[in-house]
């Protein structure tokens, strides 16, 4: 069987290749439907497959291959800042695309096992002490900041939905306090019409914002990334 590499930034390298055999899932006597259609879920899922093949720690590291693909966001020598970073799939992308220059800070309320290439802290965003660690520990100008945050969900909707907006617009406040001119901010929401006041706002701040599904998003999945590029504010000093 011929391996695969998805180290890369390229083409191939951000998906999965190959024919998977389903694998079903009986259903245990104590285990929920719920449980058994979510592990079902998981063994059948080609990134799930290939995260564990190339050792990413999630599935989610294919989505921000995926975006640096369509947008060629990451660059060597960058300085990242990855927001909500646990389990660490994103941050380990970032370690391999922005090379040994690079500098790359994973930022999460939970602690996270460490990545060799990168600096983490552990802090809640919305909390001001945090803005300050994260240029404390950050030296050199930020030029990009990823944030693949989710709320805990309450099984509604648009209480989820108003969540994860007001989630990338804390996100959104801290990148306009760090980022260098020109720098690039990428954030996780899911549809349903709020999120258009946040567009809005990244548009009077940013030269280009496209929003963008990766195919490893699931397809029954709401989710969508919205990519800001050339920020008008900053330095670059």
């Amino acid at each position: 069987m011929t391996s695969r590499n998805h180290s890369g930034q390229g083409g191939r390298n951000s998906r999965p290749s190959g024919r998977n055999l389903a694998v079903r899932v009986s259903s245990a006597r104590r285990r929920k439907s719920s449980s058994t259609r979510w592990l079902q879920r998981q063994l059948n899922d080609p990134y799930v497959v290939a995260a564990k093949n190339d050792g990413y720690r999630s599935r989610a590291a294919f989505k921000l291959l995926q975006l640096n693909e369509k947008f060629k966001l990451l660059k060597k020598g960058q300085t990242a800042l990855d927001l909500g970073a646990a389990p660490g799939g994103w941050t380990q992308v970032l370690v391999k695309s922005l090379g040994p220059d690079g500098t790359i800070l994973a930022v999460d309320r939970t602690e996270m096992a460490p990545i060799g290439g990168c600096k983490t802290l552990i802090g809640d965003i919305v909390d001001p002490k945090t803005e300050k660690a994260i240029l404390e520990m950050l030296e050199d100008p930020i030029n990009i900041v990823v944030s693949d945050m989710s709320p805990s969900t309450t099984g509604h909707s648009s209480t989820d939905h108003i969540r994860i907006v007001a989630l990338a617009e804390t996100a959104m406040n801290l990148a306009r306090s760090v980022l260098i001119a020109d720098g690039v901010f990428v954030t996780k929401v899911w549809q349903g019409g709020s999120e258009r006041n946040l567009l809005a706002d990244l548009k009077q701040d940013f030269k280009q914002v496209h929003h963008f599904k990766p195919k490893a998003s699931r397809s029954e999945s709401a989710e969508m990334y919205v990519v800001a590029r050339g920020y008008r504010g900053g330095s670059n000093s």
